[in-house]
């Protein structure tokens, strides 16, 4: 059932039947909550993405700066490098925190030259297929991206594959061979790799403290590159993903907590690919929610005729249930976190998103998180009341600040609970 949370006033219409189109914002494609068996949105976008040229070869030589690994078959999934007919430094084409300020096309370029190698290999038991893993375990952790030489089953070609999670990425071929050239890994990850008895969870955080890109350890994360010896395993891409945002997240969390709260409302932006990011800090104890708007012709609301809105919030307690809102809510957690313990400071975070009609694809989760850091290293506007943000806010959004509060717990909590200082 959709969350109470899910607003449609008047949808009708369209390609998609009215209750099919109140689902979409909630399972952004993942979760087949229409019981079908592709979500026909996507497959919509995928006629419409313009179609790169098939590489005219079934072999390629580059500078590899990523891998992946799937989900579908699980635990068999396919594996393979990420891999452009380039040679040189392509670290850029599998690091989004430098995608701040590139547009929709910029990243569609970008990403449609990598080709991906596809390798079924068993998660459980990558034993099995050990050189591959180890040469993809290697790319996960190099410093930098690996000339490498793949061979492929035939010429690889197809769509660009679109995921809410994950970023894109280019055409496919099942992988022959591949070889990597000379390497040097990244001295962190390859500390962590090597040590058997470092827990996952202790890998994650200390890479990460060690000033290590997020991007690096969830692409070493993915390879089962973490970990007590025996419970090493590969990760499907879009799970490492949030579980790095999540793991690290979660710890940063609890640390603020412990910390003092700001003494006015705070009020960060961001507009990127035609995202409205407002980041909302309230003086009063820790609490969190992301709440996204998804405009008509919008890739999650492409049939509707008003605006879809879909939130998701945790109180002091944490949360014990995965956010249905996605990947996003622990990316967007992730970046508020550790701006408030860089300030050494507590707050009630507010996170609201107007996805407008130029947001015609999705590009992964990499796009809060890095939008939310991008608004919190910014100035911000300061306020001596909730209400007097709320009018500031009100100046920047379409959206009435009524509407936002409908469909927001916590901006409920604070505008209408009252509490013992209120008396």
């Amino acid at each position: 059932m959709p969350s109470p949370a899910l607003f449609n006033e008047k949808a009708s219409g369209g390609f998609l039947g009215e209750r099919e189109r109140s689902l979409c914002v909630e399972c952004k494609g993942t979760k087949m909550l229409c019981a079908k068996t592709r979500c026909p949105l996507l497959v919509k976008y995928y006629a419409a993405v313009r179609q790169k040229r098939s590489i005219d070869s079934t072999s390629i030589f580059g500078s590899a700066p990523g891998v992946f690994v799937g989900r579908y078959g699980y635990p068999a999934v396919s594996v393979g490098p990420l891999l452009p007919p380039i040679v040189g430094d392509t670290a850029e084409l599998d690091t989004p925190e430098m995608w701040i300020g590139k547009t929709i096309d910029d990243i569609v370029g970008m990403r449609s030259a990598l080709v991906r190698g596809l390798s079924t290999v068993n998660v459980k038991k990558p034993e099995k297929s050990e050189k591959l893993v180890t040469d993809l375990q290697l790319l996960s952790m190099a410093d930098k991206p690996i000339d490498t030489s793949a061979e492929f089953l035939r010429k690889p070609s197809g769509r660009i594959e679109l995921d809410d999670e994950v970023q894109p990425f280019g055409p496919s071929a099942p992988l022959k061979k591949m070889e990597v050239g000379n390497f040097r890994l990244d001295d962190r990850i390859e500390k962590a790799f090597y040590d058997k008895d470092l827990m996952a969870r202790d890998a994650v955080l200390g890479l990460y403290h060690d000033s290590t890109l997020v991007t690096r350890i969830q692409r070493a994360f993915s390879m089962g590159a973490f970990g007590a010896k025996k419970t090493r395993r590969l990760v499907p891409t879009r799970q490492s993903i949030t579980a790095v945002d999540s793991i690290i997240g979660e710890t940063l969390v609890e640390e603020v907590k412990r910390l003092p709260l700001i003494n006015e409302y705070r009020v960060f932006e961001s507009w990127q690919l035609d995202n409205r990011f407002i980041v909302l800090m309230a003086p009063e104890p820790w609490s969190y929610e992301l709440v996204e708007a998804w405009y008509p012709d919008t890739i999650w609301n492409p049939a509707g005729r008003d605006i879809m809105v879909i939130s998701d919030h945790e109180l002091s307690g944490g949360r014990t249930t995965y956010a249905k809102i996605g990947g996003c809510y622990y990316a967007a957690r992730l970046a508020t976190s550790e701006y408030l313990l860089k300030e050494k400071r507590q707050a009630k975070v507010v996170i609201l998103r107007e996805a407008h009609s130029g947001y015609i694809m999705p590009v992964g989760v990499w796009n809060v998180r890095e939008n939310v850091r991008n608004a919190l290293r910014g100035a911000y506007n300061s306020f001596n009341s909730l209400e007097a943000a709320l009018t500031h806010i009100q100046g920047r959004f379409d959206i009435p600040i009524k509407r936002w509060t409908l469909n927001s717990f916590v901006l409920k909590d604070s505008r209408f609970q009252k509490r013992l200082t209120d008396f």
